[in-house]
């Protein structure tokens, strides 16, 4: 990527530490749209912080925490567990000053596990865009529109909200309280769906149909279940025989799926109690 040749004298800078695909694809959007001034790229080799900071188009390649230079912005772009051990480091460097922004992108994990940083006068956050980052080139492409879920200190989101949005974010408030619980659900509806069409395609298998041809059938049961859900609502979407009350059949299946394999149906168990709150909530209607 190319770099930018002029700054505004006023424009905030930002470090990283760690360079995964996703600080990639932060600090490239940034440095395309002039919203940091990328400096220092801190990775677990010299190496790998080269091809980041080649990737970004921008900033200088660190081989130690107290090797940085000073920044406004701190973006912690590490594996959850190194999210902590990360911030201590920070901490102990003597690079961090009272006042200095310092973030990471965890879904999982708060903001408090910046705590080290904090003691020290910085202003901590999180801030998690809710994106699959398989290749970050792509991710860089299609960011825009991205929802980004942020929690933390007041003066941290209030830098951190507009430059997210300045690449495309569309922000969301969320209570840290229960951030692990948000984090399943996306794992959930991304991850588990994958696993719940596998769990169907070897239903269908067990009846003798061809993977190939059980895979073109679903598709468009499952592309229109998906537009009714974001068009209708999960209550509304609800069809078959639970949001029937069609008991017999359900008995019938699921002593079936027990006899052919008994992890089949513990999933259909236990999305069938899911899929009958919402069928008593159809019923309340």
């Amino acid at each position: 990527m190319l770099r930018s040749k002029m700054r505004p004298m006023s424009l905030k800078t930002l470090n990283m530490v760690g360079a995964g695909r996703v600080g990639r694809t932060l600090a490239a959007l940034w440095q395309l749209s002039g919203v940091f001034e990328i400096q220092g790229v801190l990775t677990r080799s010299p190496g790998s912080a080269r091809e980041a900071v080649a990737f970004i188009g921008a900033g200088s390649a660190a081989d130690a925490m107290n090797a940085l230079p000073a920044a406004d912005v701190w973006l912690l772009a590490v594996p959850d567990g190194q999210i902590a051990p990360a911030a201590e480091r920070l901490a102990a460097s003597g690079a961090l000053r009272a006042g200095d922004m310092v973030f990471h992108c965890s879904g999982a994990l708060p903001s408090g596990e910046l705590d080290a940083v904090r003691a020290l006068g910085a202003h901590i956050a999180s801030v998690h865009p809710l994106k699959s980052f398989a290749d970050a080139a792509d991710a860089v492409r299609t960011f825009a529109g991205t929802y980004c879920v942020a929690e933390g200190d007041a003066a941290a989101l209030a830098l951190l909200g507009p430059a997210f949005e300045r690449i495309g974010a569309r922000m969301a408030a969320i209570d840290a309280r229960f951030k692990t619980v948000y984090h399943a659900g996306s794992v959930m509806v991304c991850n588990y769906l994958t696993a719940l069409m596998e769990a169907g395609l070897q239903c269908f298998e067990k009846a003798g149909l061809p993977r190939n041809t059980a895979t073109e059938m679903m598709e468009p049961l499952v592309r229109e279940t998906l537009d009714n859900v974001f068009r209708l609502g999960t209550q509304k979407a609800l069809t078959g025989p639970i949001a029937r009350g069609d008991h017999a059949v359900v008995a019938r299946q699921l002593a079936a799926l027990l006899q052919a394999d008994p992890r089949l149906a513990a999933v259909y168990q236990s999305l069938g109690m899911i899929a009958l709150g919402l069928a008593g909530a159809q019923g309340d209607k």
